[in-house]
């Protein structure tokens, strides 16, 4: 296991520096867009130059930049990511209530997409070249070229306006009631699975025709064992390995799809209220919220790569 270690720990520290440029780029954009934060402080009303000038002094928005930065990131240590200058709230109690609301869309949506993905692909390879075959790949063609929000759009007139059998929006706590949470939580998740899903099952597909042309596989049937033996213990977990390194990049999109899906179901994650924070001038949430899904990816992407580590029987025989 020293190769997996070793290799583990130079990934967590490589994050280390990854983190900081997404903070510093954050960070850029903020203090250049045109965006004023003593402005927007006073919400619209006539603040005189003084009480602007005060603001900004009380806030550091005078100090060089590079001393902002350290600044900022020495607070993001310390769990703070500064106070709304609309709501005078601090940014952390806000995340803290959005970010669980789209950690379940997203881990919905990555549910769907995996159990979607591997059935289709594995079924897509085992009968290639017939008629299943050509009808999931002309299937997963629509999805990947279909945008999540113009399925959202589909499943709405469908399935909540036309059918009822969803609601248009809103949200319902699993602590009041996992039907209703469930019920409030489907359309969003399978518009926001769907493009993941058919990108997946192309690369299962695809993985899964390579495993199942190699000759063990032949062996193993040619020794009588049965298919479902050989595929479901052999070759499907083989096959799993490499699309993990897509998958990674994948819930980075559900991450980032999230934003536009919780808007157009009016659901209050971090989507929403970013969406809400960008219309209030509100730059201290818009870091917040942006930091933080950047470091969900990143935190995402590196369990990734210990599951690929853990599955990759390579890696493990190098020890």
């Amino acid at each position: 296991m020293t190769v997996v270690v070793r290799m583990l720990a130079g990934r967590i520290l490589a994050l280390i520096p990854l983190l900081l440029g997404v903070i510093l780029f954050v960070f850029i954009v903020m203090r250049f867009s045109p965006v004023d934060p003593a402005m927007a402080a006073f919400n619209g009303a006539n603040a005189t130059a003084d009480q602007l000038q005060q603001f900004r002094e009380q806030n550091g928005l005078l100090d060089p930049l590079p001393l902002q930065y350290v600044h900022f990131v020495w607070h993001l240590l310390q769990g703070d990511f500064g106070t709304s200058v609309i709501t005078k709230e601090p940014v952390g109690q806000t995340i803290a209530t959005a970010l669980p609301l789209t950690v379940q869309l997203t881990l919905l949506g990555l549910a769907l997409a995996l159990v979607i993905s591997v059935v289709l692909g594995v079924t897509s390879a085992l009968f290639r070249g017939r008629w299943p075959d050509h009808l999931i790949r002309f299937v997963t063609l629509a999805g990947v070229a279909a945008p999540a929000f113009w399925i959202a759009l589909l499943l709405v007139q469908w399935l909540a306006v036309g059918k009822g059998l969803f609601p248009t929006s809103g949200y319902v706590s699993p602590a009041d009631s996992f039907s209703g949470w469930l019920n409030s939580l489907t359309l969003p998740a399978i518009a926001l699975a769907a493009p993941v899903a058919a990108q997946l099952t192309r690369v299962i597909r695809t993985s899964m025709v390579e495993e199942l042309d190699k000759d063990y596989v032949r062996t193993a049937r040619g020794g009588g064992l049965p298919p479902v033996v050989v595929v479901g213990r052999n070759v499907l977990r083989n096959a799993l390995v490499n699309p993990l390194t897509v998958l990674g990049l994948r819930v980075g999109y559900l991450l980032g799809g999230a934003v536009v899906i919780e808007t157009m179901f009016a659901l209050p994650g971090m989507g929403q209220n970013m969406i809400q924070a960008v219309q209030d001038g509100d730059t201290a949430k818009v870091q917040g919220f942006v930091i933080t899904i950047a470091a969900g990816f990143v935190l995402v992407n590196l369990i990734v790569d210990v599951l690929y580590l853990v599955a990759n029987p390579r890696l493990r025989s190098r020890s």
